[in-house]
């Protein structure tokens, strides 16, 4: 068993036994100059003077720093309950000094955590703000010019009341992809896991999406002819989306007369990786490690007016992840950007 030797008694001992030397130097010249003094009475009043220098020491060592080091844990408990008002106080300096060291790392730790956190929630308020506030005003703007008579007009009162209906879905739109991606960050994701060709998914967005595409005379297409099915496990529904969003950000910011190309490649442990790449605008650097926040986006102004929630990559990041995947992003700007995901493939 390893004894524990307090510091302040290695500091009292050390000073008691400099104390006690010199008394013993002192008696031994006071003996050999002025008066005989046996031995055995100088050895009894050494250690006697090393006795009592000894505890006198240690009771102001301890008193002197107990006092002023208390008032250094009552402070700091003041602060953090858990870790200081649990731990006796102690008087050694380097165990002191090292938990307030501690102490403080967290604290900046944590006050630079908050810090993200609080940016992050203003950014996020005044995103969502933004998003609803364009629709509802568009909105308002077109029935109050209809109240105000423009609704006597049969011609100008279908089409103000079909831009405000788009202004609606626009709405309708936003507060349902919120509604999905808080569900899906609290864990609420319900997947329904099944068997399917994901071959047969991706043509189903293809074809949902060829019209959108066709105005910007972007083809959509695969990288080879895959006549065989490539089963998969995971939820359709929900894939399916992932590949949606994928598909429709890359008709979004892609250029006039491109292409989005999907791959399928098999990788090692039965996994798949689906590969979105388009041959658009790129993606700068310093907005890669933010484009799956919500809200975020690239283009401030141009990503609005194609419209969309802003939302998209968000919920494709944790739907995947939500299947226990990875999602990846690689894209050279002006060159264009691939986004790719893995699947667990059926044997």
């Amino acid at each position: 068993m390893k004894f524990n030797f307090k510091k302040s008694y290695k500091f009292a001992t050390i000073s008691s036994i400099y104390i006690s030397l010199f008394l013993f130097i002192l008696l031994l010249l006071l003996q050999f100059i002025i008066i005989e003094i046996s031995f055995i009475n100088i050895f009894i009043i050494v250690v006697s003077t090393f006795v009592f220098s000894f505890f006198a020491l240690q009771y102001r060592v301890e008193k002197f720093i107990y006092q002023r080091v208390k008032k250094i844990y009552d402070d700091v408990s003041l602060l953090e309950t858990s870790s200081f008002r649990n731990q006796p106080i102690t008087t050694d300096m380097a165990t002191l000094t090292r938990e307030v060291q501690k102490f403080a790392k967290d604290k900046k730790l944590e006050i630079e955590t908050l810090k993200i956190r609080e940016e992050y929630r203003r950014e996020f308020l005044g995103n969502v703000s933004h998003e609803l506030k364009t629709p509802l005003f568009t909105v308002q703007g077109y029935l109050l010019t209809l109240l105000d008579g423009a609704m006597d007009d049969k011609n100008i009162r279908k089409k103000y009341l079909q831009r405000a209906e788009k202004g609606v879905e626009r709405l309708i739109y936003i507060v349902k992809d919120l509604d999905m991606i808080t569900k899906l960050e609290t864990g609420d994701i319900n997947l329904e896991l099944s068997e399917f060709n994901i071959v047969e998914v991706i043509q189903n967005v293809f074809d949902l999406l060829e019209m959108r595409a066709s105005k910007k005379n972007i083809t959509l297409t695969f990288d080879t002819n895959y006549n065989s099915k490539i089963l998969v496990f995971a939820d359709q529904e929900k894939i399916q989306q992932v590949v949606t969003n994928l598909v429709m950000n890359s008709i979004k910011y892609g250029k006039e007369n491109g292409t989005t190309e999907v791959s399928i490649e098999d990788l090692v442990n039965n996994k798949i990786i689906v590969r979105i790449t388009d041959n658009g605008e790129g993606i700068e650097k310093k907005h890669i490690s933010r484009l799956f926040e919500r809200f975020y986006r690239v283009d401030k102004s141009g990503a609005r007016s194609e419209g969309g929630s802003g939302l998209g990559l968000a919920i494709v990041k944790h739907i995947v992840e939500g299947h226990d995947e990875k999602i990846y992003i690689e894209s050279e700007y002006g060159v264009g950007s691939e986004f790719s995901f893995t699947l667990e493939k059926i044997k």
